[in-house]
C-alpha cells in the first residue's frame, strides 16, 4: 500500500476529504520524522508499535563479486518494534 492508497483508505473509513487525509500523513510522517532526528528520539503508538533510533556496530562484510573483505561503517539507523496488538493481529 503507497501513500495515495492508504489516503484512500481513509477516505472510505473516516469520510474526510481526501486532501485532508494526504495533509495528515504527511504530518504525522513529519512529526515522527523530527522526533527521531533529536537526541535519543523514540516515537511509541501504543498498541501499534515503537519507531527508535539505535546505534548500528561497525562490521566487516565481503563483497560478493571480488570476494574482498570490506569495513562497514558504524551508524544510526531507525527500527520499528511492533507493539503486543499488532504482532497478535498478523499472527
Amino acid at each position: 500500500m503507497n501513500k495515495q492508497e492508504l489516503a484512500t483508505q481513509m477516505v472510505k473509513d473516516s469520510g474526510m476529504a481526501k486532501a485532508y487525509a494526504v495533509k495528515v500523513i504527511d504530518t504525522l510522517v513529519d512529526v515522527i520524522t523530527e522526533e527521531l532526528k533529536k537526541k535519543d528520539g523514540k516515537v511509541t503508538l501504543v498498541g501499534f508499535g515503537t519507531f527508535k533510533v539505535v546505534q548500528r556496530a561497525a562490521k566487516t562484510g565481503r563483497n560478493p563479486k571480488t570476494k574482498e573483505t570490506i569495513k562497514i561503517p558504524a551508524k544510526k539507523v531507525v527500527k520499528f518494534v511492533a507493539g503486543k496488538k499488532l504482532k497478535d493481529l498478523v499472527e
